[in-house]
């Protein structure tokens, strides 16, 4: 799973941008993350729905979506 965070974030944060010093990374690290968990639709999940809107099963930590 992090692979694939990872994979996705090169693509579309890091290899996408120039950034000017290891701070402004940082913080477009940080909008990327919110945007990630936040905002990004998942089309694994049932409704296309973000991760932080799809509850986890307590057991497995599987999506419920």
């Amino acid at each position: 799973m992090m692979e694939n965070f990872f994979r996705i974030m090169k693509s579309e944060l890091l290899y996408a941008e120039k950034f000017e010093s290891p701070e402004d990374f940082t913080k477009a690290l940080e909008g990327y993350i919110d945007y990630y968990n936040n905002k990004r639709i998942k089309s694994r999940l049932k409704g296309g729905k973000s991760s932080v809107s799809c509850p986890l099963k307590p057991s497995d930590s599987a999506p419920l979506c």
